[in-house]
Order: structure tokens, then C-alpha cells, then sequence
């Protein structure tokens, strides 16, 4: 399994970073080749299904993904967010927290991937690619310079 933790600080608001970072269509905006469908048409919340497709016509794959816990930040409490990847080739899970700070919020991305086909061996490979990909997808959602994390 590969896992890896992206961070960043923001002067956004804690509520101002949470609807950007979960704003799952605004996602594909900064991941090459990628769309994201939210099918139930709902307003985000436990059991909410999305699915970002990553290729180019009929060459790529589905990556759904279910809500498992949704709670946005209020009055200096935290916003978590945790989601089950379940598709036939990308398995795993991920954690979107939002923490409040005086300047500010604090943004805490982690993915635990599997992906079935890679040999074990690619765990650090994947990782890597996994923070350069997702860090610069975070950095646009945040507005944020690529390259001007702490």
C-alpha cells in the first residue's frame, strides 16, 4: 500500500478551505486527464458516491469514491472528511482534515492507495507521484503558488 500526507498552511478561513477542498468536481480542474462525476446529485454528506475517471476516451479508469464521514468545521472545531476508494482497479482510503489556526487553516491530505496490478515494490513510487500530483492539485484549490508550502 502506498501512503502519503500533504500539508499545507492558508490564510483561507477553516470553512473557506474546507468547501474548496471538497468541492470534489473542482478536484479535476488540477489533475491532468482527470473528470469527476458526483452521480447521487446531492450535497455532500455520508454515503455521497463520486467517481473520478482518469484517461483519454475509452483508454483510463474509474477511481469511485463513498463519503464515510463528513463533518465540516464549526465554531473552532476541526472539519474531517474520510472516504473509501472502491473501484475495481484503485483501492484505499482517504482523509481530508481542515484545521482552524489564528491565521488561518491548516489543511491535512493523506491517501492510503492500492493499486491492483503494481507490484509492492512501486509502493514509494506511487507515493511519490501521489504527493506531486495531489500537492499541486491542493495548491490550486488553495490558490496557492505551486512550490510555496512550508
Amino acid at each position: 500500500m502506498a501512503v502519503f500526507r500533504i500539508e499545507r498552511f492558508t490564510p483561507l478561513p477553516a470553512a473557506e478551505s474546507w468547501r474548496r477542498v471538497t468541492d470534489w468536481e473542482r478536484h479535476a480542474a488540477h489533475v491532468p486527464l482527470t473528470t469527476i462525476t458526483v452521480p447521487t446529485g446531492l450535497t455532500t454528506r455520508i454515503g455521497t458516491v463520486f467517481v473520478a475517471r482518469t484517461g483519454v476516451g475509452p483508454l483510463g479508469f474509474d477511481d469511485p469514491m463513498e463519503v464515510v464521514r463528513w463533518t465540516p468545521p464549526a465554531a473552532g472545531r476541526a472539519g474531517l472528511c474520510r472516504l473509501e476508494k472502491r473501484g475495481s482497479l484503485v483501492l484505499g482510503r482517504a482523509s481530508i482534515d481542515v484545521y482552524p489556526t489564528d491565521s488561518g487553516s491548516h489543511v491535512v491530505w493523506v491517501e492510503e492507495l492500492t493499486v491492483r496490478l503494481l507490484p509492492r515494490w512501486a509502493d514509494p513510487l506511487l507515493a511519490g507521484a501521489g504527493r506531486r500530483v495531489f500537492g499541486r492539485a491542493l495548491d490550486g484549490m488553495l490558490d496557492r503558488p505551486a512550490g510555496s508550502h512550508p
